[in-house]
């Protein structure tokens, strides 16, 4: 077996149709998608095109579709959009602790340079937020809020429906950034209310660096950047065509799969976590046991670190994660997992296992065969290197002076 790739939440392989798709725009359309001729004609047909598809996956009219630069442009767009076209109206905004860096950087410095009111709800141990909470951090300086759906660390689901009704009755513009989820699950704009919606590409088989936000027909958004006064004023610059395409043609494809792979990917996906629960003695699940993406598997390993444990993987043939994409690098435990309420060198010890269309059986089984004794390794050079309080596997301390660590969340 070559290697294996189990990392498809940080990004995922190229459709080989929608890589063809790309190609011939690269190829057979040259024009700028503003200019009036038929080479420009023809590229705006493109676009257009990619919008319709767009939208009918998400149950959109195509003027509710702005493309942008990627997932995290769409969340500065809908942040930074909202608070600036409703300023007037207050400055508050309410997001959560799990949020991805594009959500909650972008609200710390609407705090810092734009002195927006920012409100950050806490969750239970798995990664939910409590509908009662947000009802009661809502005020009347409150105009957006602002939470993931799928998180791309823990994979939790997020009740959508509840969370967004409470917005709706308060009048309040409600954003969720849905990047890991639109291609994996059903996602209806018109039967969710959802006032903003993130998509990226990459995350569903389509190219990097394009992008889309869903904006719901009267939403005020202002815009945050000037130029030509593309996507009707909303995000402009010369469109990126052929990604665009991409777009499209990755996200008509993942909604005709969707059930077929869902399905099939949530079985690896309980494979795996069954596998190494059962096999990697103190192994914790992080995230909801149940109300979780369809492919993705994360855990912590007391007495390991995730980055050790990622390059120990890769040695051995298998691509995964500690945390996010995103994140790759730093060594301060993930603020997600914090506020699962893990402690900090428990937290450290992340792994994130996502499969995808290409995953088999074989090679999620050839992972768990591989992951305990890898484990098991780690941690008996860091108890030799430290030769101090090391979590042994059973998730208690030894060493001189060890206390019992304090307790996390286990399914």
């Amino acid at each position: 077996m070559g290697r294996v790739y189990l990392d498809h939440a940080a990004t995922t392989p190229v459709d080989p149709e929608v890589a063809d798709a790309m190609a011939r725009v690269l190829r057979e359309t040259h024009g700028n998608p503003s200019s009036v001729h038929a080479e420009g004609r023809a590229a705006r047909a493109l676009v257009d095109r990619a919008r319709d598809e767009v939208a009918s996956a998400l149950g959109a009219e195509p003027s509710e579709i702005v493309f942008t630069g990627g997932g995290t442009e769409a969340d500065n767009l809908a942040l930074r959009g909202v608070l600036r076209a409703r300023r007037a109206d207050g400055s508050g905004l309410v997001t959560t602790a799990i949020e991805h860096h594009a959500v909650i950087d972008t609200a710390n410095d609407l705090a810092a340079t734009d002195g927006a009111q920012v409100r950050v709800l806490p969750v239970d141990p798995h990664g939910l937020v409590d509908p009662a909470i947000l009802e009661r951090s809502l005020d009347e300086r409150t105009v957006l809020v602002s939470i993931i759906h799928g998180n791309n660390e823990i994979g939790t689901l997020q009740p959508l429906d509840l969370l967004g009704a409470i917005c709706r009755r308060r009048g309040i513009t409600f954003h969720t950034d849905a990047i890991q989820s639109v291609g994996a699950l059903p996602f209806d704009v018109r039967a969710l209310p959802v006032d903003l919606v993130s998509v990226n590409a990459h995350k569903f088989y389509g190219p990097k660096g394009v992008g889309a936000l869903y904006v719901r027909r009267g939403t005020r958004l202002a815009t945050v950047q000037t130029g030509g006064g593309q996507e009707h004023g909303r995000r402009t610059g010369t469109e990126n065509v052929a990604g665009i395409v991409g777009l499209g043609v990755a996200l008509r494809l993942a909604a005709a799969r969707r059930t077929t792979e869902s399905s099939r990917q949530s079985a690896l996906r309980d494979r795996l976590i069954a596998g190494v629960l059962g096999r990697v003695p103190g192994a914790i699940l992080t995230g909801h046991p149940v109300l979780r993406l369809p492919n993705h598997a994360s855990f912590c390993f007391p007495g390991v670190r995730g980055d050790e444990l990622v390059i120990a993987c890769d040695l051995a043939g298998f691509a995964v994660a500690s945390g996010s994409a995103c994140t790759a690098g730093e060594t301060e435990p993930s603020a997600v997992l914090l506020a699962l309420g893990l402690d900090r060198a428990t937290a450290r010890g992340s792994l994130r296992v996502t499969v995808g269309r290409g995953t088999t059986e074989a090679e999620v089984d050839a992972f768990l065969a591989v992951l305990p004794p890898i484990v098991a390794r780690l941690r008996d050079d860091r108890r030799a290197a430290l030769g101090a309080t090391v979590p042994e596997a059973d998730g208690t301390a030894s060493g001189p002076g060890a206390t019992a660590p304090a307790g996390s969340p286990r399914t």
